[in-house]
């Protein structure tokens, strides 16, 4: 069964940075698809970043292109979302989530990643950027 679970968030100052981890288990992270997202209070789902090892593909959205990086450590099953320069606009909950992607079925493009295509979610974990 696959499992992720979410860590990383805090209260931070405008200009901060923080690491979110998504940690999964019951599952081989390198065959998946692996999304981060954010849903902001009023406001819908967003995608951040996206990574698939499948076809490498790697999508990250306008608003946080040279910010946050998206990474993988294989050996803990584990995806990663650096996150500098942090921005009011930038607070929300942010998810992880997981879809088996192998061979490639194109869920995550340089154009974007759907959050209707992902079918395993974490609980989330709050992001505050405010001085």
């Amino acid at each position: 069964q696959v499992r992720l679970v979410e860590s990383g968030g805090d209260l931070v100052p405008p200009g901060g940075s923080l690491r979110l981890s998504c940690a999964g288990s019951g599952f081989n992270m390198d065959y998946y698809a692996i999304g981060w997202f954010r849903q902001a209070p009023g406001k819908g789902r967003e995608g951040v970043s996206c990574t698939s090892k499948s076809d490498g593909s790697t999508y990250y959205a306008d608003s946080v292109k040279g910010r946050f990086i998206i990474s993988r450590d294989n050996a803990k099953n584990t995806v990663y979302l650096q996150m500098n320069s942090l921005k009011p606009d930038d607070t929300a909950v942010y998810y992880c989530a997981a879809e088996f992607d192998y061979p490639s079925r194109g869920v995550v493009t340089t154009l974007g990643c759907d959050y209707a295509d992902f079918g395993s979610w974490g609980q989330g974990t709050q992001v505050t950027v405010s001085s």
